[in-house]
């Protein structure tokens, strides 16, 4: 997979930790980080909607604290 196939994120800075993602042909999503380019999380358009809904409306906050973060 060619690095043109791969769109960073708008919210992502210069630097580390950029979050890329990725559509494939038969509606699958791909997801990648900087950090760990060969480390790629596949997922569904709405699958992935419901997950970004419950990160804007806080419902995923307590996993910060789960992993000693602040939320």
């Amino acid at each position: 997979m060619s690095a043109r196939d791969w769109q960073k994120s708008s919210f992502s800075g210069e630097g580390n930790a950029c979050l890329y993602v990725s559509a494939t042909d038969n509606a699958t999503i791909r997801l990648r980080e900087s950090d760990e380019p060969d480390t790629i999380l596949t997922t569904t358009p709405n699958a992935l909607g419901a997950l970004i809904r419950s990160a804007k409306a806080g419902q995923l906050d307590h996993l910060g604290t789960a992993f000693g973060t602040a939320a």
